[in-house]
């Protein structure tokens, strides 16, 4: 008969294993966007100058500020620290719709530059950008509904030291999320 720790302890292992396997589905898709990015590129109408707008860098600092953050919230939950907890749990809430916000200011420049995404005055350069951007943001409105309903979970006290699964996964799949954008901004950034 296995004790209700063991118990937890082979749900949470479980769950790991079931967040890993969409991680990987989702990273296959990155994958594939990125596979044809590059074949896409011999075509005539590839912008060879292409610059990424200046909210994109902006965007992944504040990516990565979220990502240290739910880290910084787990690490207090760890330690019982339920008011630095709620405090970094609402900034990296914060600091993911700004990203959101961002993204969308990014895409405002690109057309500022006489860039479209679709139509026929877009070009495939740009509408790659639209795509990959938009199914990230997609994957991190996930992210977001994730830690929305680990802020309700925390303010209902089903936290402490000893019980952080909840925080744990939704911290895993935001480090992915901010993976998959660093990833992205980099492909874009240097393969022109």
């Amino acid at each position: 008969m296995m004790t209700l720790e063991e118990q937890e302890a082979r749900k949470g292992r479980t769950y790991k294993m079931l967040l890993l396997f969409g991680m990987i589905s989702i990273f296959m898709i990155f994958a594939g966007l990125s596979s044809a990015y590059v074949v896409s590129k011999s075509r005539p109408d590839w912008l060879k100058d292409f610059q990424l707008p200046s909210a994109f860098i902006i965007s992944t600092i504040v990516i990565l500020a979220s990502s240290f953050t739910i880290h910084s919230a787990l690490k207090a939950m760890r330690n019982n620290n339920r008011n630095l907890t709620s405090i970094l749990l609402v900034t990296t809430l914060v600091l993911g719709l700004a990203f959101i916000v961002l993204q969308f200011k990014g895409f405002g420049q690109v057309v500022d530059m006489g860039l479209f995404f679709t139509g026929s005055e877009s070009s495939i350069t740009t509408s790659f950008l639209y795509i990959a951007v938009i199914v990230h943001v997609i994957h991190l409105i996930g992210g977001i509904i994730s830690l929305l309903v680990v802020i309700y979970n925390h303010f209902k006290q089903k936290y402490n030291s000893s019980q952080t699964l909840g925080i744990e996964l939704c911290g895993m799949y935001w480090h992915f999320m901010d993976f998959i954008w660093v990833y992205l901004f980099l492909f874009f950034y240097f393969y022109k």
